[in-house]
């Protein structure tokens, strides 16, 4: 059975998607679909059913990276079905802690990336900056796949 990886923002619109695209064009590119199922939710329920914002389809177009999403709100099913909950910001991790418990390791996105200081991923929805949350995302979608191929020995 494949590992299940959910990324977790607040409106499943900008960040979550964001780096489900990304992680899932690198687990695609590692030869690792087979191995590894990709997946985001949203903590709010405000955006149930639309697309990514236009910023984030704007910057994965602009790195050759395809998205097929629907924003959906995080359900207990998530808690108990995914091995990694991954969470933008430190207020998506609380949420997620807040629901009950769950066997999948939680964590902060940008913890798995090298040469980042920063703890959160910015939302971009109001502010923009969208390429900068880009390259935050990929640092941390890079740190999280090879922190998963060790902990889990998958080689490809």
């Amino acid at each position: 059975m494949p590992l299940r990886v959910v990324s977790v923002c607040l409106g499943n619109i900008c960040r979550s998607p964001m780096a489900e695209a990304i992680f899932k064009d690198m687990v695609d590119n590692a030869g690792l679909a087979d191995e590894i199922v990709v997946d985001s939710v949203g903590t709010g329920n405000w955006h149930v059913g639309e697309r990514p914002h236009p910023g984030t389809q704007e910057v994965l177009r602009a790195h050759g990276i395809s998205f097929d999403h629907r924003a959906r709100q995080i359900q207990a099913s998530d808690l108990q079905g995914a091995d990694y909950l991954i969470a933008m910001d430190r207020s998506n991790l609380a949420d997620i802690r807040r629901m009950g418990p769950t066997d999948a390791e939680v964590g902060l996105l940008l913890d798995y990336a090298e040469g980042v200081d920063e703890t959160d991923v910015p939302d971009p929805y109001y502010s923009g900056g969208f390429d900068r949350v880009y390259r935050l995302v990929e640092a941390g979608c890079r740190g999280l796949l090879e922190h998963i191929r060790e902990k889990e020995g998958i080689v490809a």
